[in-house]
């Protein structure tokens, strides 16, 4: 059955990612305990944003979109054309991205030699490694330009990685370019923590690794994991297609409505990535400017970024290995069903149950175990107890709308199957110039830098409504009782879960250090899990069965 089928693959794709998600908490917990929350980390998640925003775009939405149903449809008619069509896309994605490199390489320089060589003092001293490292001196600004130069070339290479795993998927090969991302992980903990020993105990010759240099070794094995995800993507893709062509007529066709049609679809597929970037710069404005705007104080200070990276990585952790694997794995599905629109909208409704019945309990449950999730998994090292408070503050704003950031991807995806982008592009344009309204205004308030979560929060349950609105006109039958139905046991169950969880509260410990907060959050995700199965038991939810085997096909 098509249910079936891409549940398979979506199970497939939760198991990676789930894998991915945990090296990356690794990783980031890592990078926590060395750099803390501070202007260093801030200069670092700054760098990093810029290919990483890339990556987000390219592997997760716009180029492997706009390429997936043209490169579907030539393999299941001609797939000789196919193959011309892969090499062309694939030459010629690197070649202009590394004309962008070369670019954005030349303007960071020019920023680098214009900043400041010396930061005003954000405080007495930085930690890193519990060495007290004194700011006088160094620049956080250049510091953070000098990190995106480090890290600019990553763009292409993970955009190739991004094109050549979409073209497995269409050959039933999910699993390499799921699996990828473990190897950037992989490479940040070796460069985080092999790196270690050498910034604490002092084992150069000139005395410890400094906190710059240590941050500029993470930088670079960026690139190292990048060349090493190009070259097994390339190497599996080869057994596809033994060769490629690089000139045919035919083929040029299919790759310029390629490129025209990623375009819009960046914006509406990476709605939620741009807002993103958008908090990310507002919250540098310390490290890049200093401590006031216009003369006033600024609202925000040295951490923002870092506790908006460090939130962001929570909430992406069920977004990743659940909402966007579903996503991903219903794309080639909808776009075959195209011109079946029965089947196309069994297949999105079934979807769209999947998707509610993970992100509805996964919202509330981050919710009421915020503080005891960033603790257990940051808490250690340089990072404080007040760090722990303070990323728990941004990550509830975050929270609430992990259901809605997994739905956008359906829905977006379901409008470029239909070959309808600038659907979802107008909409996402109304959702980014709001999300910069939100953003100026609730920094201003008590929230500081959570009211960056906030918006981006709104305004992707927003464009959820939206979307489902216009979709549900124009696929009939992608709404029905059944949908809703679902939706409302849904609710009923995670209500349950939030009870109990609730209820369960003074049975775990309260305090502040590391072992409390492990065993507290171990207590209220027991709760939970046992909680909200009874409950989908009780009310006879199949969606479950969907996710660990075969299930029946959905009305």
């Amino acid at each position: 059955m098509a249910g079936e089928r891409f549940e398979h693959h979506a199970r497939l794709m939760s198991v990676l990612t789930f894998v991915s998600r945990i090296t990356g908490l690794v990783r980031d917990g890592a990078l926590a305990a060395v750099f803390g929350v501070g202007p260093i980390n801030d200069a670092f998640a700054f760098g990093f944003q810029i290919p990483n925003l890339f990556r987000r775009l390219f592997g997760e939405g716009a180029l492997s979109a706009a390429f997936l149903p043209r490169y579907s449809e030539l393999v299941r008619d001609d797939p000789e054309v196919a193959r011309r069509y892969l090499g062309l896309v694939l030459a010629l994605l690197a070649g202009l991205l590394w004309i962008i490199v070369l670019a954005g390489e030349i303007g960071l320089f020019l920023a680098w030699l214009g900043a400041p060589e010396v930061s005003y003092t954000f405080g007495p001293a930085v930690r890193h490694g519990g060495v007290p490292i004194p700011m006088v001196g160094v620049s956080y600004a250049r510091l953070s330009y000098e990190l995106t130069m480090i890290m600019l070339p990553y763009m292409p290479l993970v955009c190739i990685v991004a094109i050549g795993g979409a073209a497995l998927q269409v050959h039933g090969r999910f699993g390499p370019m799921a699996a990828a991302p473990i190897v950037l992980n992989l490479a940040f903990i070796a460069a985080i923590l092999g790196f270690g020993p050498w910034a604490l105990g002092g084992v150069l010759p000139g005395g410890a690794l400094s906190a710059e240099a240590h941050v500029r070794v993470v930088a670079a094995s960026v690139l190292v994991s990048g060349a090493i995800q190009v070259a097994w993507t390339l190497r599996v893709l080869r057994i596809a297609h033994p060769s490629w062509a690089l000139r045919d007529a035919t083929a040029w066709v299919s790759v310029r409505a390629t490129v025209l049609a990623a375009f819009p679809m960046m914006l509406g597929l990476g709605v939620l990535q741009i807002n993103t970037a958008i908090d990310g710069l507002i919250a540098s404005w310390p490290t890049y400017v200093g401590p006031t705007i216009f003369g006033y104080p600024y609202p925000l200070e040295e951490g923002a970024m870092s506790s908006l990276t460090y939130a962001q990585r929570l909430y992406e952790f069920p977004l990743g290995v659940f909402g966007i694997s579903i996503a991903t794995a219903v794309f080639p599905l909808l776009a075959k069903q195209n011109n079946d629109m029965a089947a196309f909208a069994a297949t999105l409704r079934r979807a769209l149950r999947l998707t509610v019945f993970i992100g509805l309990p996964a919202s509330v449950g981050l919710i009421l175990t915020a503080r005891e999730s960033v603790g257990t998994l940051f808490q250690r090292g340089n990072f404080t107890p007040e760090d722990t408070r303070r990323v728990a503050w941004v990550l509830i704003g975050f929270a609430p709308a992990i259901w809605s950031y997994q739905m956008g991807h359906i829905f977006t995806r379901a409008f470029y199957a239909r070959k309808e982008a600038m659907t979802p592009v107008f909409v996402a344009l109304g959702m980014v110039v709001l999300n910069i309204a939100l953003n100026v205004t609730l920094i201003f308030t008590p929230l500081r830098e959570a009211g960056l979560a906030w918006s981006t929060a709104i305004c992707s349950m927003l464009q959820s409504v939206i979307l489902l609105r216009i979709l549900t006109r124009r696929v009939p039958g992608s709404m029905d009782r059944e949908v809703v139905g679902g939706w409302f046991r849904c609710v009923l169950a995670t209500a349950a879960m939030a009870v109990a969880v609730v209820a369960a509260t003074p049975l775990a410990p309260v305090g502040e250090t590391w072992s409390d907060l492990a065993t507290a959050l171990a207590v209220k995700i027991a709760v939970a899990v046992v909680v909200y199965g009874i409950a989908c038991r009780l009310l006879g939810m199949p969606e479950l069965g969907w996710l660990l085997r075969r299930g029946r096909s959905s009305s």
